[in-house]
């Protein structure tokens, strides 16, 4: 790189929120998007038993052979085809309680990139966010708890690049037993976690619970 580059490179990395902090933050139970109407007859499918990602380290650095990690690009829309999700994403930051933020609740088909995470396709755990309902109606990541390991998540980047995830885990945790590291830890190659509410509903506390989706990357196009 250039000095000018390197130069720019230094001051986006030390904008972005210390990962070790935010993890922090997290681990404390103040895990993720609290709201969610949960005003359904029929709530939002929850992942299957079987689905669950695997603890055991993956061969190598865990990515796919011949992909490699890309630079910094902010993303700009999402795919998931098994759940015909197309939406694009807007960045988000904590909140003033240290909470992840969420999206505008009032665009149903909006997902949010978290800045103080990794851009999708770097190397590091890259987080998007999502609803799973609003006042209105299922919302971008209702059917998140449906996918299955192998189902595939595509994210468009500013910089013409798309990153190729593969789900390879998708559960359901408790938001007052949030594991953050698990969630949000790198491991050494590029992944992606992509989350909404899930698990019990009460009018009183919302969902109590996060469904997390486990990704790797791939492929590149």
């Amino acid at each position: 790189m250039y000095d000018s580059e390197l130069a720019e490179e230094e001051e986006r990395r030390q904008k972005r929120a210390p990962w070790g902090v935010i993890a922090l933050v997290l681990l404390t139970g103040l895990a993720l998007i609290r709201n969610g109407s949960g005003e359904f007859d029929v709530g939002p499918p929850q992942p299957a038993s079987a689905a669950a990602s695997d603890t055991r380290p993956a061969a190598g650095d865990g990515a796919a052979p011949g992909v490699s990690p890309l630079p910094y690009s902010v993303p700009d829309r999402v795919s998931v085809p098994a759940i015909q999700v197309d939406a694009p994403v807007m960045g988000v930051g904590l909140d003033a309680e240290g909470w992840v933020d969420a999206p505008p609740p009032e665009d149903p088909n909006l997902a949010g990139w978290f800045t103080g995470s990794v851009s999708p396709g770097e190397k590091g755990t890259a987080v998007v966010v999502g609803h799973v309902d609003n006042e209105q109606g299922p919302a971008v990541f209702y059917g998140l708890g449906a996918l299955k390991k192998g189902n595939k998540v595509d994210v468009h980047r500013q910089d013409g690049k798309t990153a190729v995830f593969e789900i390879y885990g998708i559960e359901v945790f408790e938001k007052n037993n949030f594991p953050g590291d698990r969630v949000y830890g790198s491991k050494g190659s590029p992944e992606l976690r992509v989350i909404t509410c899930g698990g019990g509903f009460t009018k009183q506390n919302g969902y109590d619970g996060n469904v997390v989706a486990f990704a790797r990357l791939v492929e590149v196009r």
